[in-house]
């Protein structure tokens, strides 16, 4: 979700102290994540840094401190869009080791995956990974029950109401693109794809029959 991509990228250069002192500000991301535990900046923090920002976000957060354990929270998606969760291994795909962060973007060539997150390069910021070390992608879910609009949208229709209007349509399975706010051709198209699993009208209207479906769908996630 693009809330992930707007909390991690102010903490862009916040980085590791070398030596015998440490980042408080690092310190504290892990233990305003709940890892109490956590006195310096040199312990793993990437999936400390990915809870943060989680719980800044309101959305799901896996309370581990290793990056794998992303795997097990959210939806899996095979088509991921920029704010998602990207968990990749480390050393082998066998070993217990990995990173995670915030997705951004292939490389042009696919062999790379932008990911923003902390700890890498000993700091927040961004950086491309081998595709080839990818474990999964992950989008999280909201901790209540997503507010959706109640005012009616149809195509050519912009706004922070469209935003979540796209959000609400990829929980549920159907893909508008990037949640850009901007009721085009592919948010017409999923919606036409949720009215059609939902049994109302298919008229790509975000109308009041389809509110109340999509409230029914987000209830169940």
């Amino acid at each position: 979700m693009s809330s992930l991509i707007h909390i991690a990228s102010r903490e862009i250069g916040t980085r590791e102290i070398p030596g015998p002192q440490h980042n408080q500000k690092i310190v504290n991301y892990a233990k305003e994540a709940g890892f109490s535990y956590v006195n310096d900046d040199e312990t793993p923090w990437c999936s400390f840094f990915m809870n943060w920002v989680a719980k800044k976000a309101k959305v799901e957060s896996s309370d581990l401190g290793n990056a794998r354990s992303w795997l097990n929270v959210g939806i899996p998606v095979v088509n991921p869009e920029p704010g998602d969760v990207v968990i990749f291994w480390r050393e082998s795909p066998e070993s217990y080791k990995g990173h995670v962060g915030v997705f951004m973007g292939y490389s042009q060539d696919h062999t790379r995956i932008y990911t923003l997150g902390g700890n890498q390069n000993n700091q927040v910021g961004e950086t491309a990974y081998a595709s080839s070390q990818l474990l999964g992608f992950r989008r999280l879910r909201p901790l209540k029950n997503k507010k959706i609009s109640t005012k009616v949208l149809r195509r050519g229709d912009t706004g922070i109401e469209v935003v979540e209007l796209q959000d609400a349509l990829k929980l549920c399975g159907c893909q508008p693109g990037t949640s850009d706010g901007i009721f085009g051709p592919k948010t017409e198209a999923a919606l036409k794809i949720f009215q059609s699993t939902v049994g109302v009208a298919i008229n790509g209207v975000f109308n009041k029959a389809t509110q109340k479906e999509m409230i029914k769908q987000l209830s169940k996630i």
